[in-house]
């Protein structure tokens, strides 16, 4: 019954979408979901489309995956020794407020083009990881921890029975935050820098040749991609979770 009503409030708004097309009667301005679709499933045999999509993938999941394991890793030195954490503070805290169209043209300068989007989305899932690993550490049952003091329970056991199983609903939480900042972060990247063969790229292209269709059918792509990513990248969060619990 929920799947259903979810389906007919999509097409409502598909409708809606399609008719203020038609009213508007400009490509340029607005174009309807058929003009998409169609556009759409004309980028699929391409091989170019392919390579795109697969090279703003490597980046950008590449830039992720950094910033998830060295946030993660020191995340764990900064709860373990503090004079690291007041180190990394103004770091950190630069991070989160410097904008990011700021950053992305300071490494424009720095690196170039090509690695772009790896250096955005990095700079934008860092702080995030980091505080949310430090959160999850200091969250730890105290009880827990004076008890396998007590019973000089190894550090391995403490760290996949005590320490994991608070660490990771916050880690969980903030990536699922952090997955989408990187994608957005990554594509505006490629969009300022215009590295070749990437989804960035095209989306540029769209711009300059005024094919609304074909920026709206890419923009479909970077959804279902990332929204993909996102769902497998908390699925392996989660069965790691579950993993410490037994």
């Amino acid at each position: 019954m929920k799947q259903a009503r979810q389906l007919i409030i999509i097409g409502f708004w598909l409708a809606v979408w399609q008719i203020a097309s038609l009213l508007i009667d400009n490509s340029i301005v607005m174009v309807g979901p058929v003009d998409v679709i169609r556009s759409f499933s004309a980028l699929l045999p391409e091989r170019e489309f392919w390579r795109a999509v697969a090279n703003s993938i490597g980046k950008i999941s590449l830039g992720f995956l950094l910033a998830f394991l060295t946030g993660v890793l020191l995340g764990v030195l900064a709860y373990a020794w503090n004079i690291l954490r007041e180190i990394l503070e103004p770091v950190v805290l630069l991070m989160k407020s410097v904008p990011v169209a700021s950053f992305i043209i300071l490494a424009l300068i720095w690196i170039g083009s090509k690695n772009l989007a790896v250096f955005a989305s990095y700079v934008v899932v860092f702080p995030m990881i980091y505080v949310s690993t430090i959160a999850g550490l200091q969250s730890t049952d105290k009880k827990l921890l004076e008890m396998a003091q007590v019973f000089s329970v190894p550090l391995g056991k403490r760290i996949r029975y005590i320490y994991l199983p608070a660490l990771l609903p916050y880690l969980s939480s903030s990536c699922a935050t952090a997955l989408g900042m990187a994608w957005k972060s990554g594509i505006a990247a490629e969009v300022i820098g215009v590295p070749a063969h990437t989804i960035g790229e095209h989306l540029y292209l769209s711009k300059v040749y005024l094919s609304t269709a074909d920026l709206f059918a890419w923009t479909i792509v970077i959804i279902l991609v990332s929204a993909l990513f996102e769902k497998v990248f908390l699925l392996v969060l989660r069965l790691g979770s579950g993993n410490c619990r037994h």
